[in-house]
């Protein structure tokens, strides 16, 4: 009799665990910032082995990525890749956006408080975004026993992606040379992260996102975490959301591979060597093939105005200031008040202001279309478009939708004002040699997305995925509700093996 019942409870166990859904111990989302797509090939025969090329030969990428929005920005880009939202549904159309008639930065929020900081770094949390997170449905589908720890050395590209439920996000504050977080997650900085922090020898006062040691520092931080938290090691997934800041803070001061500096191809190899060392890291705690990755990024980037005319390649810059003081003037001339008509120009959103126009008992609609017949009279821009009205405006189909996908009402301004192509939102001296993002272009639209590990077969697709596709494949790979606001789909490439 002793022994049926062990057999029957032999069989109960593997019965049960036959049962389970089959998922991967770990998560990985790695979203390098401002990564244009032609970096993969352009930087190929200087990468070394273990990291790019390894993710390159192991994994799966969907060759045409593109962002389906304006404006293509660091805030909006985090807050698409992990809702699988566009900023119609998720609500972050900018990285600063008006809201109640307050400007306000996507993560600010002044009931929280500083965790590691006495800075206003740390009143920071996911309080703005409407919509849900990869993290969220896999902390909501494991009955929350599922870890989800967001790293960046940028507050928003941290506290973003790891979504409202997460267990942790950290970014870095330069006042402490230190990770912080704020009230919203904890209390009080894990030992850990004090420790970590200890260590990493950074000056107070000194910017990481500056150079390429910036990279080096937030892989160490998402290992110390992967290590410390003992993500991988639960029974059921955990995901590390980790963002790469230093190459879009690079890419912005000195420019893409196009421009004369080396700085570019600086952070992307030591982006490719600090990836490798983590990729083994990820082998050793979690094992190899137990973990599944995707590589995205949250904009591309244009080249330099001054760098592609010397090539006789189109581009140049607008002042966008400027013309909003022009438009104010002739707006002035035109309904006969002395009075501030537009008050702000933020990703291409210029916002009129509502209040001030409705005490002066002005039409809104009225001065909003005086406003674009100005507008489209500038040669410096391409488009201007009634956001309310875009499905209707003569643009380009692709651009109708961008524009549409990118509103958000009550936060976005009234008309976008799209420049020409190649050209910066405002005077370039012949001295800067920077790069820009925020367009629509394919410059700042295309995007590499690769996915390695688990369950994942090498090979490509070509067919046009867009951004918000990017959680809903996660989440079909995991067997989870996709996040409640998405309005992306699942990549069958990917997930139909």
């Amino acid at each position: 009799m002793k022994k049926i019942f062990l057999s029957l409870l032999v069989c109960i166990v593997a019965l049960t665990a036959s049962a389970q859904v089959a998922r991967p111990k770990l998560v990985v989302g790695l979203v390098i910032d401002q990564m244009r797509w032609d970096y993969m090939y352009y930087y190929y025969d200087k990468f070394g082995e273990g990291g790019m090329k390894r993710l390159m030969a192991e994994g799966f990428s969907c060759d045409n990525q593109m962002l389906n929005y304006v404006p293509t920005i660091t805030g909006v880009g985090h807050s698409s890749i992990y809702t699988g939202a566009v900023p119609a549904a998720n609500g972050i159309p900018s990285n600063d956006f008006y809201l109640d008639g307050k400007r306000i930065y996507c993560t600010d929020d002044p009931t929280v408080k500083g965790v590691g900081t006495d800075s206003k770094a740390g009143n920071m949390s996911p309080k703005n975004l409407l919509g849900t997170t990869i993290g969220d449905m896999l902390r909501c589908a494991t009955d929350f026993r599922s870890k989800v720890i967001g790293i960046a050395l940028k507050d928003r590209a941290s506290i973003l992606p790891a979504g409202h439920s997460a267990n942790a996000a950290y970014w870095y504050d330069k006042s402490v040379a230190g990770f912080i977080t704020s009230s919203y997650y904890m209390e009080k900085l894990p030992d850990w992260v004090k420790k970590f922090n200890r260590e990493a020898g950074m000056k107070k006062g000194y910017d990481p996102k500056s150079g390429a040691d910036g990279v080096t520092l937030t892989f160490n931080m998402a290992e110390a975490a992967l290590k410390n938290e003992q993500l991988g090691k639960g029974e059921t997934p955990d995901m590390l959301c980790i963002s790469i800041s230093s190459t879009d803070a690079i890419s912005h001061k000195t420019g893409t591979w196009l421009s004369p500096g080396k700085e570019n191809e600086e952070v992307f190899l030591t982006l490719d060597r600090d990836m490798k060392k983590f990729l083994e890291a990820l082998d050793a705690q979690v094992g190899k093939g137990n973990y599944l990755l995707f590589l995205t990024a949250d904009h591309g980037g244009s080249h330099n105005p001054n760098t592609l005319k010397e090539h006789k390649l189109p581009g140049g810059g607008c002042d966008m200031g400027a013309k909003m003081r022009d438009l104010n003037e002739k707006l002035k001339a035109e309904f006969g008040l002395d009075i501030k008509y537009a008050k702000d120009v933020i990703g291409e959103g210029l916002y009129l202001d509502h209040e001030l126009l409705a005490q002066n008992k002005l039409c809104l609609e009225k001065v909003k279309a005086a406003a674009i017949r100005i507008l489209k009279t500038d040669p410096d821009l391409q488009w201007v478009i009634d956001y309310e009205k875009a499905a209707y405006a003569s643009a380009p189909q692709w651009v109708r939708e961008r524009v549409i996908n990118g509103y958000y009402h009550g936060r976005s301004g009234d008309i976008i004002l799209m420049p020409r192509i190649n050209y910066f939102e405002w005077p370039v001296a012949k001295e800067f040699l920077g790069s820009s993002h925020g367009t629509w272009t394919p410059a700042d639209t295309h995007i590499p997305l690769i996915f390695m590990g688990w369950n994942i077969k090498p090979g490509y697709t070509n067919r046009q995925t867009h951004m918000d596709d990017t959680a809903p494949t996660v989440c079909s790979l995991l067997h989870i509700q996709m996040p409640d606001a998405c309005t992306g789909n699942p990549i069958v490439e990917v997930t139909d093996k």
